[in-house]
C-alpha cells in the first residue's frame, strides 16, 4: 500500500491558483471594472449572443461612440495600452483570449492589481474597462480570435488618447504573458 505524503512536505508545496469566479484570476476585481456574462441563445441553426445593451448603466454602455473588430492570430499579444479619458468595452466573439488588466491609477483602492479574464466562444463575456487601466489581450486559442471593441471616444489620429508599453519587456507592469503551468 502506498505511503501517504508527509504533511510537512505537502504543506511546503505551492497552492494552485483558484478561480473563485469562473474564467477569472485575481485576488479581487479591479475597482470600476465590470464583467458581464451576456446571454447566448443556441439551437440547431446556430447561436446568437447579446453583446451589450446600450441602456446598461453599470457598464456605461450609453457612452459607446464606435464599434471596431480586432483580429489576432494564435499566440499573439495586443497590448499593453492605456487611456486617460476613453472607456473600453470588449467582447471576444470568435476564438478564446486572455484579457489582462493592470490598475495604473494611483488613487485607486486596487492600484497595481492584476486581473486575468478568460473570454470567447467557450466563455462569452463582456468587460468594461475604465480609464487608467492598462489592458491587453493574448489569443490563447488555435484559430484567429475576433474581439469587438466599443470605445467611448471616436478615434482621432491628431489627438490619440492612448499610451503603450512593450508587453514583453517593460518596468511598469509585473506580468508574464506565458501560460501559467500547474
Amino acid at each position: 500500500m502506498p505511503q501517504a505524503l508527509d504533511m510537512t512536505e505537502f504543506n511546503a508545496l505551492a497552492h494552485p491558483r483558484i478561480q473563485t469566479v469562473p474564467g477569472f484570476y485575481g485576488d479581487r476585481l479591479i475597482d470600476g471594472v465590470i464583467i458581464r456574462d451576456p446571454p447566448l441563445y443556441a439551437d440547431e441553426r446556430g447561436s446568437l449572443m447579446e453583446i451589450i445593451r446600450l441602456n446598461d448603466e453599470d457598464m456605461n454602455a450609453g457612452a459607446i461612440k464606435q464599434i471596431i473588430a480586432s483580429c489576432s492570430y494564435p499566440g499573439m499579444i495586443k497590448g499593453w495600452h492605456l487611456h486617460s479619458v476613453q472607456e473600453d468595452h470588449l467582447v471576444c466573439v470568435t476564438g478564446m483570449i486572455k484579457c489582462v488588466l493592470f490598475d495604473y491609477r494611483k488613487s485607486s483602492p486596487t492600484f497595481r492589481t492584476i486581473n486575468e479574464i478568460f473570454m470567447g466562444e467557450k466563455h462569452p463575456r463582456a468587460v468594461y474597462i475604465p480609464p487608467g487601466i492598462f489592458h491587453g489581450t493574448k489569443n490563447i486559442g488555435l484559430e484567429t480570435a475576433v474581439v469587438i471593441g466599443m470605445p467611448s471616444l471616436l478615434y482621432d489620429a491628431d489627438a490619440v488618447d492612448e499610451r503603450r508599453v512593450n508587453p514583453l519587456n517593460n518596468d511598469i507592469i509585473p506580468y508574464d504573458w506565458g501560460c501559467q503551468m500547474e
